[in-house]
């Protein structure tokens, strides 16, 4: 067990995780501005970018790149500079550091070195979204980025079919439409989801319905920006089994609304039996080519 005492009786720097903008600037806090004029240097996703923000908010303070591509050389110069008394300060390009982007490996780091780790509150996509979403905010899970091959990505996505909790994914823009489609082919298609793109800018954006839906939609609408996926958990129905029957979508239907169901209602239902898409089962009903 080791004890961290933040603030108080300090040997070496502190490692300072600074959130930044994801994407309107004012959700800069006073806080972060300060910290960063403050810290000896900058560790940063993308130097180029990050000197933007620092532009804008008139902070001088040196950085130093630490990347996907650098982090094993880089970590021990950061370690050495934390040791000598140099507090630092970690930034991604955008949002909370660690979340789906580099510097857990420093935490770990300093961690394992006993240097404080100190983090700062501040914007995060994924939470943002959430709230605002409609759907369930707690419990949630955060998963980030799905694998980009198909056969990692329903290896997860079977993994998490059975979860209760909201599900929060970030996703391309070029690659949205077809994880959605991939999610409804593993979920079902009439499993609850909201997409939220372009958070906090002026073509702030929220996308609401079912995963049949929202696929519909983005197979005919390009959509840009960063997106943020959020999908109900599941509530029982939309996983089981497929129903090993002979009978035809129709006559399953028929049989339902036999038996009391309303059409509508029993359209679902068989839609959800046989995992297929609700309007398949609605045009083999009413007989539409």
């Amino acid at each position: 067990m080791k004890k961290q005492r933040s603030f108080k009786d300090q040997q070496t720097g502190i490692l300072y995780l600074v959130p930044t903008p994801i994407g309107n600037l004012e959700d800069m806090t006073f806080r972060s501005v300060r910290t960063l004029k403050e810290v000896a240097w900058i560790a940063s996703e993308d130097t180029r970018n990050t000197q933007k923000l620092l532009n804008h908010f008139e902070i001088e303070t040196p950085q130093k790149s630490l990347h996907e591509h650098n982090y094993r050389e880089r970590i021990p110069q950061l370690l050495e500079l934390l040791k000598k008394g140099d507090s630092i300060a970690q930034v991604s390009d955008a949002g909370m550091p660690s979340i789906s982007d580099p510097g857990h490996e420093l935490v770990v780091a300093c961690i394992e070195e006993e240097i404080p780790v100190v983090s700062l509150p501040g914007p995060t996509a994924g939470l943002t979204a959430l709230i605002a979403s409609g759907l369930s905010p707690q419990p949630n899970v955060f998963y980030g980025f799905l694998p980009r091959k198909k056969k990692e990505q329903v290896q997860a996505l079977e993994a998490l079919k059975a979860e209760k909790s909201t599900l929060i994914f970030y996703e391309s823009p070029y690659r949205i439409g077809g994880t959605v489609k991939q999610i409804a082919d593993v979920f079902g298609s009439e499993r609850q989801a909201v997409i939220c793109r372009e958070l906090t800018k002026i073509h702030e954006e929220y996308l609401r319905g079912s995963l049949a839906e929202l696929a519909d939609y983005l197979e005919e609408n390009e959509i840009k920006g960063e997106c943020c996926l959020l999908v109900s958990g599941n509530e029982g129905e939309e996983t089981a089994a497929a129903v090993v029957t002979d009978k035809s979508l129709k006559e399953q239907v028929e049989e339902l609304v036999q038996e009391g169901m309303k059409p509508n209602a029993a359209i679902k239902e068989v839609a959800q039996r046989n995992q297929v898409k609700k309007q398949v089962v609605y045009k083999e009903f009413h007989g539409i080519e």
